[in-house]
């Protein structure tokens, strides 16, 4: 029998949220922003980002970070969620 998937928790669902905001916030459309986290080396489709904004797929750390280096923002921004402005790393410090 295979394993039963993960659920996505609480943090999984709110980093969701937070990539699609800070994504349309950018003005990227899902194929673009996977462009450009393919582009750092962390190949992505927009099918895997869908899945990820949709908490279809669970978002590991090694997403993540490529994701918010792609927007410009801190990974811990994401992790926040609507706890905090996404602002562009560098501009005001982390």
């Amino acid at each position: 029998m295979p394993p039963r998937p993960l659920e996505i928790g609480p943090a999984g669902r709110a980093a969701a949220q937070a990539i699609e905001r800070a994504r349309t916030a950018c003005g990227y459309s899902q194929r673009q922003l996977a462009a450009r986290v393919t582009a750092l080396g962390r190949p992505m489709t927009f099918t895997a980002l869908s899945r990820i904004e949709r908490t279809v797929r669970r978002c590991d750390i090694d997403d993540l970070v490529a994701i918010a280096t792609a927007l410009g923002v801190a990974p811990q921004a994401l992790l926040a969620g609507r706890r905090t402005h996404l602002e562009p790393v560098g501009a005001g410090g982390i």
